[in-house]
Parts: C-alpha cells; sequence; structure tokens
C-alpha cells in the first residue's frame, strides 16, 4: 500500500511540476522575446531584402502567434 501511496505523489508532483515550468518559461519568454525587430530587420537584410516596417510587423506578428 506504500508504494501506491508513492506512486500516487510522484504523478501528482510530476504533473504541477509541469504546470509551473510552463507558467515560469511563459513569462520568461515574454519578458526576453527570443526575436525582435531588429533581429528580423538584420536576417531579411542578410537575405538581400530591404524589408519594410509593414513585412517586419507582419513577421513580429507570426512570432507571437506561436508564443
Amino acid at each position: 500500500m506504500d508504494i501506491v501511496y508513492i506512486l500516487i505523489g510522484l504523478v501528482i508532483g510530476m504533473i504541477i511540476g509541469f504546470f509551473l515550468a510552463r507558467f515560469f518559461m511563459k513569462k520568461y519568454l515574454k519578458k526576453n522575446p527570443p526575436i525582435n525587430e531588429q533581429m528580423i530587420k538584420a536576417m531579411m537584410m542578410q537575405m538581400g531584402r530591404t524589408p519594410s516596417q509593414k513585412q517586419v510587423n507582419q513577421m513580429m506578428k507570426a512570432m507571437n502567434k506561436y508564443m
């Protein structure tokens, strides 16, 4: 019976840990986005394109959609 309690405790701990890690990761990524407008501009210029502000905004919106 003790083994059942240990297993239940582990499962509950894993579930709580998952949601806490997910919450803190989302919070961190909102504060420190992995890519910003200057990075998008530099990337497009390296590809030989001169980006307009509209294109940069579209790329930022597409990136933020998945976060």
